[in-house]
Parts: C-alpha cells; structure tokens; sequence
C-alpha cells in the first residue's frame, strides 16, 4: 500500500458517503485520523491499516447496500468494481468482529467463504481500535461508550444489538492491546 493507495481510499469513501451520509463520512474521517496514531506502532502496515479506516464503512452507501450487512456490502464492491486486494477486502469484510454480526444475520457462512479472517492480530485488532474509539460524528471516545450509545441507538434486542452484546468483550480486549503498544493512549 502507498500514500496514492490512501487517497485513492478517501477519494473512493467520500464519492460514497458524504454526499448521502455525512454523519457516517464524519466518523469515517475520525476512525482514519485514529489510524494515524498508529503509524509507529504498525510500520508498513500502516498503509492498509489507513485503507481499511477509510472504507470500512463503506458499504453503508445506499447504492452499495444490497444485504444490509455492510461490512459484505463494501467488501464485494471493493473488490467487484474497484479489483481492490484481498488483505483489504478481508480487512473491510471483517472489521470489528463483523463476523459475529453476520452469524445474527444468517450470513456467517457467505462471510467466512468470501472473505476469511486475516490471521494478522495486531492489524484486526488495530481497525477495531479505530472504529470502536471513533463517535458517529469522529470524534475520539472510549470503546465502553461507543459500545452503550450503540446499545441505545438500536436497542439491545437489535441484530446490532445482540451482535454488539456478545462481541463487547471482544472489543475491549482488542482496544486494550492495542493500547498497550502506545507509549501514551491518545483518546
């Protein structure tokens, strides 16, 4: 990944959402700021770390949106219309323990055959650090309040909701070791 394959990224996720979903733009822009932050700590990887932060929500654009489960959404077309590499893809598909998402919704199974997990810990768990520290309107936050106010905002009997219980100690896990390779924690 290059610096070109970054603005590429933001050029492809701001044609996407900020026009229709300007709120969604804004935390996308929050979660690759938070992306920054972890330039030192992931070297080379950084590049696909920034890709990822920028289109991982992607999928939510109303033209794209054809299962309802955006991470699937944005994923196949990054890589059916853009032919956008498979670590990407699979970053994008997976963000956020989406896998556990897309079991609430009967879609585990196209998942996982589609877009498996990456077995790179530190870049899955380095994504999910971005997006569940990020407000809806990009700002920084913590990941206990991210995972309450989307509680509050679906409702805890929600797909997202169920999703959202069962995947919290997940989350937290991975904000904390994510944490602990900063020399200061930036929230």
């Amino acid at each position: 990944m290059s610096e070109q394959s970054t603005l590429w990224a933001r050029s492809v996720a701001e044609s996407e959402l900020a026009g229709s979903l300007p709120r969604r733009w804004a935390h996308t822009q929050g979660v690759a700021d938070r992306a920054r932050l972890l330039e030192s700590v992931l070297g080379q990887k950084a590049k696909l770390l920034a890709c990822a932060a920028l289109l991982h929500d992607v999928g939510y654009a109303p033209g794209l949106a054809t299962t309802g489960f955006h991470p699937l959404d944005g994923a196949r077309f990054l890589r059916d219309v853009h032919g956008v590499d498979d670590h990407l893809t699979r970053l994008v598909a997976n963000h956020s323990f989406a896998l556990l998402e897309a079991e609430e919704r009967g879609l585990r199974e196209v998942l996982e055959i589609e877009f498996p997990l990456l077995e790179d810990q530190g870049l899955v768990d380095a994504l999910v650090w971005c997006d569940m520290t990020t407000t809806p309107d990009g700002r920084p936050t913590t990941a206990e309040e991210r995972v309450a106010k989307i509680l509050n905002r679906y409702g805890a009997e929600s797909v997202v909701g169920r999703f959202i219980r069962r995947a919290e100690l997940e989350i937290f896990a991975a904000v904390d070791r994510v944490e602990a390779t900063l020399p200061s924690h930036p929230r």
